[in-house]
């Protein structure tokens, strides 16, 4: 949730807790709206309160300019993401350590409308867990296993049925049906019918010449 805060014609919101990862930059949020024009006055301001303390550190500011801390704990690695013109005093804390945690407060000033209830952001890093990384790697295994080894198994079936298209035509070329053999047996039946009668067509003509 955020937590809205209203005082005269100034609001600013930033988000009530962040959680982020070791070396990942982090984006903390701050949004205002103002009735008066922006001008150079102006002003935003950025502490850090670690955790179970009640000593603040100064770690971003800005006026016309943005100027972050040069010093400490976030020497060199508060950036500026924000957008006075569009309301918008949003930063991000670059390279994160598990050190990092604790609550960072958003404050603006934009003369008249001056803000003194200033909302925090609790921050909590972590480390990324093996297990999330494992899964990460899982998951993209079986994204990437599962559709090569359909295609795997689409072909061998293919294959196989071209296989054993193919056996089947050899098979039927190779051995004749009962009908071909049956065809093939009348066949020599008439071919030995008519060598039949050739040889007694012979016999009665070589009879008829004795006769004469």
């Amino acid at each position: 949730w955020k937590g809205v805060y209203i005082v005269l014609s100034l609001e600013i919101k930033a988000d009530a807790h962040v959680r982020g990862y070791v070396g990942e930059n982090i984006k903390l949020k701050c949004t205002f709206k103002s009735t008066s024009s922006i001008t150079d006055k102006l002003t935003i301001d950025w502490t850090y309160r670690p955790p179970s303390s009640s000593r603040t550190e100064s770690i971003f500011h800005y006026q016309s300019f943005q100027y972050p801390t040069t010093v400490g704990t976030f020497r060199n690695r508060i950036s500026w993401v924000g957008d006075v013109y569009n309301g918008d005093a949003s930063i991000s804390i670059i390279n994160p350590t598990i050190k990092d945690n604790g609550t960072f407060s958003c404050a603006v000033k934009n003369p008249p409308d001056v803000y003194h209830n200033i909302p925090g952001t609790e921050l909590t890093v972590t480390e990324r867990g093996f297990g999330m990384m494992l899964s990460s790697v899982a998951l993209l295994s079986i994204l990437v296993f599962i559709p090569s080894a359909v295609v795997g198994v689409l072909l061998l079936v293919r294959m196989g049925r071209k296989s054993a298209g193919l056996k089947k035509r050899n098979k039927s070329g190779s051995k004749k049906s009962s009908i071909e053999v049956s065809a093939d047996t009348d066949q020599e039946k008439d071919d030995c019918m008519a060598k039949l009668c050739v040889r007694c067509a012979e016999c009665l003509d070589s009879d008829y010449e004795e006769t004469y």
